[in-house]
């Protein structure tokens, strides 16, 4: 939500310190809570000399649901934060493009 201020810039929820995920902000933690699990999980295994291939199998679960959650996560930050930069433009819309695109760099080397 954008308003202005005494006919100053505008105002956006990103001002307000409210964050692109805070509508998911539930479904987050929750698939959180899950990932939490599956690390926990993976102890276990290991705890348990379970086959080293089965583990590794299970590595590769978690990894691709943190993968997944980071996606969401940076698509919610485009089209919020982002945008909310740049509906103020100059300066802060450059700065949040180089932010998302170094945030997008180390995914890609994970």
């Amino acid at each position: 939500m954008t308003t202005t201020e005494a006919g100053g810039p505008p105002v956006t929820d990103h001002d307000r310190g409210v964050h692109g995920y805070h509508k998911q902000k539930d479904e987050h933690l929750k698939r959180l809570r899950r990932i939490e699990g599956q690390i926990r999980g993976l102890q276990r295994m290991v705890d348990e000399d379970v086959y080293c291939i089965d583990i590794l199998t299970q590595v590769s679960a978690s990894t691709k649901a943190l993968q997944s959650f980071a996606l969401q996560l940076l698509e919610e930050h485009l089209r919020h934060c982002v945008a909310d930069a740049a509906v103020k433009g100059g300066d802060e819309i450059d700065a949040k493009v180089e932010e998302a695109t170094k945030a997008i760099a180390r995914l890609l080397r994970t």
